[in-house]
């Protein structure tokens, strides 16, 4: 098991190994690959066999939306990846696995004895991404995730615009960032990426 850094800055949705390579470079130590057939960052059976081989100091890890623990697992340990991040289900019992919740359904985080928990904004009632669990690019009330117990990883809406005023009102223990990183939906604008990175890591003190 890789060591939990102290403090996790984490680019989601990266579908390519140059854009994998490139948040790397600028410090990411957590990339998110999304497995979720629905979402524009799908990353389809035929296109993510580099993923097994793409190592290094930094926690892989696979989002998942709602699919069997077996299935779970299968794709975790085809692609050598580090941990899970589960929306709407349950993980393997037997794989390191992140919860991911809204923050409208924080409480919840109360009993949950997760390594880490993802905290993200409430999903869309409307528009092309309703129902979407994550990557709307929407922000919140940070100021709600304040105090919530164990580790939390803060997500919605994040960018370098924000993460440091996210990160002082919340006291997370990481950051998730994705939609406003990209170019076009599944591709990262690389200094965007990069801005976002350095941002979060100046405000963690790493």
């Amino acid at each position: 098991m890789k060591q939990l850094p102290e403090a996790l800055v984490k680019v989601c949705g990266v579908t390519n190994l140059r854009d994998a390579q490139a948040a790397v470079d600028a410090g990411a130590n957590a990339l998110g690959f999304n497995f979720y057939v629905k979402s524009p960052r799908y990353i389809d059976v035929e296109e993510r066999d580099w993923i097994a081989g793409f190592n290094g100091n930094f926690t892989k890890v696979g989002v998942f939306v709602d699919q069997h623990p077996d299935v779970v697992r299968d794709i975790a340990e085809s692609l050598k990846l580090d941990v899970v991040q589960v929306h709407m289900g349950i993980g393997p019992g037997d794989f390191r696995t992140w919860p991911a919740l809204s923050i409208d359904d924080a409480a919840a985080i109360e009993e949950n004895r997760a390594e880490a928990v993802l905290v993200d904004a409430p999903p869309l009632a409307v528009g092309a991404l309703a129902g979407m669990p994550g990557g709307t690019g929407k922000t919140y009330d940070w100021s709600r995730a304040q105090g919530l117990p164990g580790r939390i990883i803060l997500a919605g809406g994040l960018d370098e615009t924000n993460v440091a005023e996210a990160i002082r009102t919340a006291r997370p223990w990481g950051v998730d960032a994705c939609s406003r990183l990209e170019s076009a939906p599944g591709l990262k604008d690389h200094e965007k990426m990069a801005a976002f990175i350095r941002a979060a890591r100046k405000e963690f003190g790493v």
